[in-house]
């Protein structure tokens, strides 16, 4: 019986999805990209800040010039931040979520909540963002 449990345990766990942690890599990555993309918006270049989307998120909103109407009226914090800070990498319903510490235009802070995506070729992009406020952090 003690053998046929063990098995069954071993056979659930090759068929559970794996969930690998981040590499330093990955991490550096997802740093490189968004520092890219947010890099784009400054300079209002939209068809660079759209090319950091995922497939999905290109999709969904069809054209450079739609993307960056959206990321103009809801993202101010990104898309103009006065300030930008790093800070951790979580699980995010199994894929790779970067939080960014910003402060928008505003002076308020925003923790912005990247969540990336590996491509086939093994690249990543940004297939999400949203905004909460940060508690207690302004300018």
């Amino acid at each position: 019986m003690r053998l046929v449990t063990l098995a069954l345990g071993l056979l659930f766990l090759t068929l559970a999805p794996a969930r690998a942690e981040p590499s330093p890599t990955d991490r550096t990555s997802f740093q490189q990209i968004i520092a890219a993309q947010m890099s784009a918006f400054r300079v209002d270049d939209g068809v660079a800040a759209f090319g950091f989307a995922s497939p999905g998120l290109q999709a969904k909103f069809g054209s450079a010039a739609t993307f960056m109407e959206m990321v103009k009226e809801g993202y101010a914090p990104v898309y103009r931040p006065r300030a930008v800070e790093f800070r951790a990498v979580v699980d995010h319903n199994g894929q790779p979520e970067q939080q960014v510490f910003v402060i928008g235009p505003d002076g308020r802070g925003y923790i912005a909540h990247y969540m990336m995506e590996r491509q086939p070729d093994g690249s990543w992009r940004i297939s999400g963002c949203y905004l909460e406020p940060a508690q207690d952090e302004s300018v």
